[in-house]
């Protein structure tokens, strides 16, 4: 497997680190997404192969300073074929898992050293550098395509992320990570806060995301929401917007254009947790009732800003609610669930900084409670406090 090559090859693992898409097919090492020219200076993708030689089980080396390559003779900007790569015609069967890789060409190239002299790769690091800046070289140059699309090719075991996530091997946290694996985390609401919820989640490895809001995505959404605004998602669901944006992360994402109520007990069958992050009274009243009714654990967040004189201030509120004591906590009345007569007249204040910091503190709650952070005292309610900064918390019934 790659992922076993690249923790015992240091030079396979600064390929990944670097963004290459990487695949091992037995005895050989695909590199995938290679923008190169072709004839007419347009912009086409390759791969290259090269050949693995096993020291052991685990270690490789080069064999020699060869590559093969998936795709036509690259060229230069100025449409000339590409010097001194001993481009050749060239043939090599692969398995049915990289069908997708045709080889057409070879190519020879050693390393040149600063007097002048030729010389052998010092791994493959090196070598599969150099043939990327090479081949890549000019595609990159005139139309600034990338090689370093870190997509995971070869698909590993249980990973619900379509890219390496070479964020956990680096900071050695696999273990921990692994305590998400059985979750299905049901998102309701995708406004300011929603939104940055949706956005750390997306990075976690829960198995499934299942989020649901039927609101469309107009101008005021981008300023307190993550991620680059486009245009063309103006007007757009924020299913549809947030689906776009993510889609390419991971698996197990589903996007619903619809909102939440009593009526939905199928889309939230298998959740093992949820997150409530809207601000109607009645309608969180009525998701409450579906969520305790199911035994489904969940977050409620709120925020409350008012403005005095020349300043704002308020609470960000992050309550949770287990399978057990739920209709407890429920009663304490943290969270409004019934409707402002005066909401017509009200100005629903929301900052970015502050929808994102109430999605932190949800999601950090959510991470202690599943045993990945430290957690002091187990709170179900915290109150944060703009004024000063402060945060207070309530753990005894």
């Amino acid at each position: 497997m790659l992922l076993q090559l690249a923790n015992h090859n240091e030079d396979i693992k600064r390929l990944l680190d670097k963004g290459f898409a990487l695949a091992q097919d037995g005895g050989f090492l695909i590199i995938r997404d290679l923008p190169y020219l072709d004839a007419q200076r347009q912009l086409q993708w390759g791969a290259i192969v090269t050949k693995l030689e096993f020291v052991d089980e685990i270690r490789v080396k080069q064999e020699n300073h060869q590559v093969f390559f998936a795709g036509s003779s690259p060229h230069d900007v100025d449409g000339s074929p590409i010097l001194n790569i001993g481009d050749s015609p060239a043939n090599l069967p692969l398995s049915e898992a990289s069908k997708d890789v045709v080889i057409q060409r070879s190519f020879s190239n050693k390393k040149k050293s600063p007097s002048g002299e030729f010389r052998e790769y010092a791994d493959f690091y090196e070598k599969i550098s150099s043939y990327v800046g090479l081949i890549s070289g000019p595609a990159m140059e005139l139309f600034n395509a990338i090689p370093y699309t870190f997509r995971s090719v070869e698909e590993v075991p249980h990973s619900v992320f379509k890219f390496h996530d070479t964020l956990t091997s680096r900071a050695e946290i696999t273990d921990l990570s692994a305590k998400f694996a059985n979750d299905v985390i049901a998102v309701i609401g995708l406004g300011g806060t929603g939104a940055y919820l949706l956005d750390f989640l997306i990075k976690t490895p829960v198995r499934e995301i299942r989020a649901f809001d039927h609101d469309k995505y107009h101008v005021h959404n981008a300023f307190r929401s993550p991620g680059r605004l486009e245009k063309n998602e103006l007007d757009q669901t924020k299913a549809q917007v947030y689906l776009s944006r993510y889609d390419n992360f991971r698996h197990g994402l589903s996007i619903t254009p619809k909102p939440i109520n009593a009526s939905c007990h199928i889309d939230l069958e298998g959740v093992t947790f949820a997150f409530i992050c809207i601000d109607k009274g009645s309608a969180r009243s009525e998701i409450f009732d579906l969520l305790i009714g199911m035994g489904i654990p969940f977050i409620d967040v709120g925020m409350g800003l008012i403005r005095l004189g020349h300043l704002l201030t308020g609470n960000l509120q992050t309550t949770y609610y287990s399978a057990e004591n739920a209709e407890q906590v429920r009663a304490l009345g943290y969270a409004q669930t019934a409707d402002d007569p005066n909401e017509e007249y009200k100005v629903n204040v929301q900052i970015s900084e502050l929808n994102a910091l109430n999605a932190c503190i949800a999601i950090i709650k959510f991470k202690q409670l599943r045993g990945f952070y430290a957690e002091q005292n187990p709170n179900y309610n915290l109150q944060f406090n703009i004024k000063n900064l402060k945060h207070i918390g309530e753990w005894e019934f």
